[in-house]
């Protein structure tokens, strides 16, 4: 199949839908006439080609997708209605702690915070996509284990947990996808430092869909 051709069948497939694409999906469009090798390579030739518009091809944790790169959609925010989901410092801080220090469970968090943490931070969460319930933690009572969903992954434009940045980093992308109703103070030093992983975590006793 003309390769000139299989590039633009893919271009129209990934600019057609907001959800990335897999190799796995997009092979399908040729009927298995074209080999996933050859996909990956025109996907690279795709994104080169995208390089310098407004618009990028991009890879994330569940395949490929076109976004609008992140300097020009303040622009398009001024023609939507749709806002963002607007969470509370602490959500943000929860969602900090389990992506640094997945699988854990609520008590782990309070620890961590030294506050109690409400069902409805965690809720907010797993309804946004960004945290999934992989697993109960072999102790009384058998709390849930926490961790990050591959959405998660996907909103921030990271293809695994290896890229995570900084924790300052993070929390300043996390608060543009979901800013704060209001400002609040960032918390102490030492505070952000205990956020960060000192031992392996605990593996989770079953294999969920999450991300890493």
């Amino acid at each position: 199949m003309d390769i000139a051709h299989v590039k633009r069948v893919l271009e129209a497939a990934l600019l057609s839908t907001p959800e990335p694409l897999n190799v796995q999906q997009l092979k399908r469009l040729f009927s298995g006439q074209v080999a996933a090798d050859n996909i990956r390579k025109v996907l690279d030739e795709l994104k080169d080609e995208w390089a310098e518009r407004s618009i990028e091809l991009t890879s994330v944790s569940t395949g490929w997708r076109f976004r609008v790169k992140p300097e020009f959609q303040p622009f398009l925010d001024r023609i939507t209605n749709e806002k963002p989901p607007r969470y509370s410092r602490a959500v943000l801080e929860t969602l900090a702690i389990v992506a640094y220090r997945q699988p854990v469970t609520r008590g782990d968090i309070e620890d961590i915070r030294g506050v109690a943490v409400s069902p409805a931070t965690l809720n907010a969460l797993v309804e946004r996509g960004w945290v999934d319930v992989v697993g109960h933690r072999e102790s009384p009572g058998k709390p849930a284990l926490f961790a990050t969903a591959r959405k998660f992954l996907d909103d921030l434009n990271l293809r695994s947990l290896e890229e995570l940045p900084a924790l300052d980093e993070l929390q300043s992308a996390l608060e543009s996808l979901a800013p704060a109703p209001a400002p609040e103070l960032a918390p102490p030093a030492q505070q952000q430092q205990d956020l960060l992983p000192e031992a392996p975590s605990e593996p989770s006793p079953t294999e969920p869909e999450h991300a890493g």
